[in-house]
């Protein structure tokens, strides 16, 4: 029982000079009168006031009057402070007890989706401020343990997974993007899925791994526990490609044991296959058996096709190839070592001291970007800052700045050099920038991109005068990684099928004519299908010249001579097309996605949390980022 004595608590303050509150009970209020003092009279009111008109009318007749006009106007006063019709009284016990009481599981549910939201240690529902707010907003509940909430995350993490392996069951094509980390002398392969719903044409995405992995990560053991992933997931069979960074155990993983390397890798000589079919069979061949038990056939694991991710390409074009261009160019060698020595000096000095950067930031306000290497673009935004605050507060405000700082100045010539740069350098960013999108792009936006990033670098050629051998390298660089992904019939026919492109990206005969044929040897294929004719009342010659039937109505020419804004909608009227884009631009060009989940890896697995497990590592981030999956 809480005592309530305390005046500004009083329910129904109307009635004030007769009753107060003077304890509450579970289901009642305990009225005093203060007719009756200083006799201490007390008055049960469970679910209306009918019991402190009784006690007026019994003990104090003479009052009754007056009870019933403070009833009265306050109900008068209700209803001229509201248009809306007089609803019933509210009860007495509505007055103290909670609108709305929360129970127990959406109590932990509530700590639990905060602690991963927040990226919270474990260990903070045993803090005692933590507990306090708890008990006072919740005082009926009871807040769980660090022990409790470590199994709780468990199961809300395996609950997550089946909702994730059910959206997945209902479509055919899945890509996934991969990569490795390496944090707190540990390493983890991280796995990121994505999807098109094929009814809304929606792209959707799903963090599924962060899983450890002990040892060196060769090729065989990232090729065991990727497969080991997608087998978990169900997904084995419906991954289109996989997109990774060049890192040499990727490039070696995926030849051997991808699908699209069997062929050429089964065209290799064998220790098994050496002996010549001209050979008598009289004739006895003697075989190294150790040669035997090592060679690796690559049928150990089964991994999809791969994908090198585009923006990381792109940055090796901006930044290795780049650099071909000093080799090739004394002056352009002089001027870019001067300019970008003089740069790194002054990015070194304003981001070290607290003076430089409060100088800074009163002379251009605005403050230098400093480059840094794990960050695609961060040299090009870097120099396009500098830039900006030479345009916008004028060489006045640079030279205070270096002057200050006891750095020497940019001249004329170097300034106008960065700027040089800046305009080379921009479509390069600009394209890596739209590549590295997740929600809204496609593999079929690869190509494009490419074609448009070669046209723009061949115009910005025109009108430069010292970048001309940047241009040149960052041509070839292009030219030299991605020429094979250029020519690759799938590659092309993903960007015909997209509305957005079709044919209109290229002017190219040859290579629209590579993607068209691509389009029509597959726009009838359908596994689907194909069991259906078998298993009907089709006749043999039905079933083998069924394809030709189909492929006389024109739906490529129709699909392609047709008038759109490029909206992703008109897919639906055409269903062979739609179904052969669907599965050709599931894929992504670049595994952002992956480095956006180490990102928030690194964001929980801290140095104050070195300690923290592997599984609950995992199973914290993955209710993190999949936190928009419900049933």
């Amino acid at each position: 029982m809480a005592s309530k004595d305390d005046g500004d608590s009083q329910p129904g303050p109307h009635l004030r000079s007769m009753f107060v509150l003077h304890c509450t009970k579970e289901t009642s209020c305990v009225m005093r009168c203060q007719l009756c003092l200083p006799k201490k009279v007390d008055i049960s009111a469970y679910n209306s006031t009918s019991k402190l008109r009784e006690h007026v009318a019994r003990i104090h007749p003479n009052k009754l009057i007056k009870y019933t006009e403070l009833v009265d106007s306050n109900k008068k006063r209700k209803c001229s402070s509201s248009d809306e019709p007089p609803t019933k009284s509210m009860k007495i016990t509505d007055l103290w007890i909670p609108p709305r009481r929360l129970t127990q599981a959406t109590v932990d549910r509530l700590v639990l989706n905060f602690v991963c939201e927040a990226n919270q240690p474990f260990s903070v529902v045993e803090r005692q401020s933590f507990k306090t707010m708890i008990e006072t907003l919740h005082p009926h509940c009871t807040l769980m343990t660090r022990k409790t909430l470590c199994s709780r995350i468990q199961e809300a993490a395996k609950d997550m997974k089946s909702i994730i392996i059910k959206k997945l069951s209902a479509v055919n094509h899945v890509a996934t993007t991969t990569d490795c980390w390496s944090a707190r002398q540990r390493s983890y392969l991280g796995v990121t899925c994505h999807w098109i719903d094929p009814t809304t044409l929606d792209r959707h995405s799903a963090a599924l791994a962060c899983r450890r992995v002990k040892g060196s990560y060769t090729f065989n053991v990232l090729a065991a526990a990727l497969e080991e992933i997608h087998s978990d997931y169900h997904i084995r069979e419906k991954v289109t490609r996989t997109t990774t960074d060049s890192g040499s155990n990727f490039l070696k993983a995926f030849p051997l044991y991808g699908v699209e390397e069997k062929e050429d890798h089964e065209k290799e000589e064998s220790p098994m296959d050496e002996a010549s079919d001209d050979e008598s069979e009289s004739e006895l061949e003697y075989q190294d058996v150790s040669a035997i038990l090592d060679y690796d056939t690559g049928l150990e694991y089964q991994l999809p096709k791969h994908q090198k991710c585009a923006c990381h390409l792109l940055n090796l074009v901006a930044t290795v190839d780049a650099s071909v261009a000093e080799v090739r160019d004394k002056t352009y060698r002089l001027l870019s070592r001067s300019a970008f020595g003089k740069c790194t000096a002054l990015w070194n000095k304003t981001s070290r001291s607290s003076t430089a950067f409060e100088m800074v930031e009163r002379e251009c306000n605005l403050q230098f970007l400093r480059p840094n290497q794990t960050r695609w673009n961060s040299v090009f935004f870097a120099v396009e800052r500098v830039v900006r605050i030479h345009r916008e507060r004028g060489e006045s405000a640079i030279r205070n700045v270096c002057q200050a700082l006891k750095i020497n100045m940019l001249n004329p010539a170097e300034m106008a050099f960065l700027a040089e740069y800046v305009a080379v350098m921009k479509p390069v960013a600009i394209a890596l920038n739209i590549l590295q999108g997740e929600s809204s792009v496609h593999m079929g936006f690869l190509l494009p991109t490419l074609h448009q990033l070669q046209i723009k670098m061949k115009k910005v050629a025109l009108s430069s005068k010292v970048c001309v051998p940047l241009i040149k390298a960052l041509q070839d660089g292009i030219q030299k990684r991605f020429e094979n992904m250029m020519k690759d019939p799938e590659l092309i026919a993903a960007a015909i099928l997209l509305p957005k492109f079709r044919a209109s990206w290229t002017t190219q005969r040859d290579i629209l004519k590579i993607g068209l044929d691509y389009i029509k040897n597959h726009l009838d294929i359908d596994p689907d299908d194909a069991d259906n004719c078998t298993s009907s009342s089709l006749s043999d010659e039905d079933y083998f010249f069924g394809s030709m039937k189909k492929t006389q109505t024109g739906e490529l020419e129709r699909y392609l001579s047709c008038p759109s804004t490029g909206d992703m909608d008109l897919l639906h009227s055409f269903p062979l097309i739609k179904r052969l884009s669907l599965k050709l631009n599931t894929s992504l060009p670049a595994s952002a996605a992956c480095e956006k989940l180490f990102s928030h890896a690194g964001l929980l697995f801290t140095a104050k949390r070195s300690q923290l497990h592997c599984r609950n590592l995992e199973s914290q981030l993955l209710l993190k980022l999949n936190s928009h999956f419900n049933e």
